[in-house]
């Protein structure tokens, strides 16, 4: 396991000149010394000012409060990424609250829709259908040698937003910035990884400013053929790479995950990362409401592959808490686009199969429709005490579903997770109003405060930014050679750990987005923790797990340079 460098550390390089400023990762712009414009031939180049990080993130931050939307924040920071790394962490880092929901959901939905039209400079890889012959090729460049960490989509499934062909390529590189950002990952050690194997969005392919391969989605065998093209090069070029999946539809998702997950290190953020961060702040909740998991009915909407990773790793948690597992399974209602999953009904996944309810267990309900068991009948009839939304339905949550679960749980807990924000199942505000304050709320995507009974409650952010960067990081801590569902509960648990309201029952569920970097290291603790437990991992004494943890993150600074020949 290699060390990150820490401040003080010399950057050997030959570079000078333009090819040096136009370096992302060495450009330090103006906070080049005299001595090293001298060494490397920059006067002229740069104005004759010499200033330091914490003026240029001052400056980027003045300019970035400046434009009027999302998406032109979002655009300039991407350009900044793309021009001055360590800068563009540095503001980051320190403006986390503020910055995230630019560089992850809400706005990457819009980015992604929109990539084509800011994209500038390469980072990371296109590999197209066409250049399937040229995988290894690709891979080879010695540039590469360093990443530890890979985040691949094929852009299929946005967030909500659906198919959005190379302009998914938006989403590793979030991923990966917040890698970087929340866990201390190395850029140099991040590699996002788009496949493009076309699109079926026309709007994309009848863009004239489209930069994907025109051609509609390639599927069945010839998709499998170069996913195994992909994971033989990754896997030979490196051995020991996490590799996350991301956005994939779900009739692609599961499976992938489950045939490869054997053969290299990796998980599935949508369905693994999800789950965990749910269970995480469901256990928070649960200190509040004092109703064991064991006791809680859960109705989901949308049992796609996040909602049904959910369900997967909470059953477990039941299962691990002492319930059998037909009693474990019974306190799940799963409702999907044509209502209740009950058996009989077609085009059961495998990953919904273990919610299927029997028909006898519905027989007594009262229902408005006997063909189709929707949300309201659920929760009408099994009376759960959480509801979660995965369905990509905005408004989904109605009222009447809402004040339904109401009227029978004395602290309701709903969780509207799909992104971006306009895609939720309910607002905070109309949660908090139909439940006359008593719900607790967690969201996919940032919500500001809720004004209620005359006090402010902060909106809860159950995101996968509480997790993965964690976890991503207790796996190269540990040197971790699978990734196993342990480890994600073990990260949910550590998660819970850190919930505010274990002070106080009206303090937030989950800590503020501000602390990301602490919570990343507790999760990276506890995943290699559970690493070691589940075999996957040598055994190591917490002193040197805690000492591995720390070398592995980066403080974005700017370090002395010196020239080599």
């Amino acid at each position: 396991m290699g060390q990150v460098p820490n401040c003080s550390a010399a950057v050997e390089t030959r570079l000078t000149g333009l090819d040096l400023l136009n370096q992302a990762t060495l450009n330090k712009g103006t906070a080049f010394t005299d001595e090293e414009r001298d060494m490397f031939g920059l006067h002229g180049l740069l104005p004759p000012h010499v200033g330091t990080l914490d003026e240029q993130v001052s400056r980027r931050l003045k300019v970035l409060r400046r434009f009027p939307t999302a998406f032109e924040r979002y655009a300039f920071l991407r350009e900044l990424q793309d021009t001055n790394e360590t800068l563009f962490y540095a503001l980051i880092v320190r403006n986390l609250e503020e910055t995230l929901p630019l560089v992850y959901t809400p706005t990457v939905g819009e980015g992604c829709q929109r990539f084509s039209e800011i994209w500038r400079k390469p980072r990371g890889l296109f590999l197209s259908y066409p250049n399937r012959h040229r995988i290894r090729e690709i891979v080879s460049d010695a540039r590469f040698d360093p990443v530890r960490v890979i985040v691949v989509s094929d852009g299929e499934r946005i967030l909500g937003l659906g198919d959005q062909g190379a302009g998914g390529m938006g989403i590793p590189i979030g991923k990966l910035s917040l890698y970087t950002a929340c866990a201390g990952i190395h850029p140099d050690q991040t590699l996002p990884i788009l496949l493009d194997v076309g699109t079926n969005n026309q709007e994309r392919l009848a863009d004239p400013l489209y930069i994907g391969w025109r051609h509609e989605r390639v599927r069945g065998n010839d998709y499998d053929a170069f996913i195994e093209d992909f994971i033989a090069a990754v896997a030979e070029r490196w051995p020991d790479v996490l590799l996350q999946w991301e956005d994939f539809a779900g009739t692609n998702a599961a499976r992938l995950l489950e045939r490869y997950r054997e053969r290299l290190c990796t998980f599935n953020d949508d369905i693994q990362g999800t789950a965990a961060a749910v269970a995480g702040t469901l256990l928070a909740a649960i200190g509040v409401t004092g109703v064991p998991l064991t006791q809680q009915r859960i109705a989901l909407l949308g049992a796609g592959s996040a909602g049904s990773g959910i369900a997967a790793l909470l059953l477990h948690a039941m299962i691990d808490g002492g319930l059998g597992q037909d009693e474990a399974r019974g306190r799940f209602f799963a409702v999907d686009r044509h209502g209740l999953l009950v058996e009989g009904m077609p085009g059961i996944t495998p990953a919904q199969a273990p919610f299927v309810r029997r028909r006898r267990d519905v027989a007594g309900w009262r229902l408005q429709n006997p063909d189709e068991i929707g949300l309201l009948d659920v929760v009408s009839n099994a009376k759960p005490t959480v509801l979660i939304g995965t369905s990509a339905q905005s408004g989904a949550f109605t009222e009447n579903v809402v004040r339904e679960m109401a009227k029978h749980v004395d602290r309701p807990v709903i969780f509207p997770l799909s992104n971006p924000t306009w895609l939720s199942e309910a607002t905070p505000e109309q949660l908090a109003g139909w439940t006359e304050g008593r719900a607790l709320i967690g969201t996919g995507s940032p919500f500001a405060p809720v004004q209620i009974n005359g006090r402010t409650v902060i909106v809860n952010q159950t995101n996968n930014s509480y997790i993965f960067p964690g976890v991503g990081l207790g796996i190269l801590a540990a040197n971790a050679r699978r990734v196993t569902d342990g480890m994600f509960m073990a990260a949910g648990r550590a998660l819970a750990q850190l919930s505010p309201a274990k002070e106080g029952k009206d303090e937030r569920l989950l800590p503020p987005v501000s602390e990301l970097r602490a919570v990343a290291v507790a999760v990276a603790k506890a995943v290699a923790h559970q690493a070691q437990a589940d075999g996957v991992a040598e055994p190591a004494s917490e002193t040197t797990l805690a000492a591995r943890i720390a070398a592995c993150v980066w403080e974005p600074c700017y370090r002395p340079y010196r020239k080599i020949a």
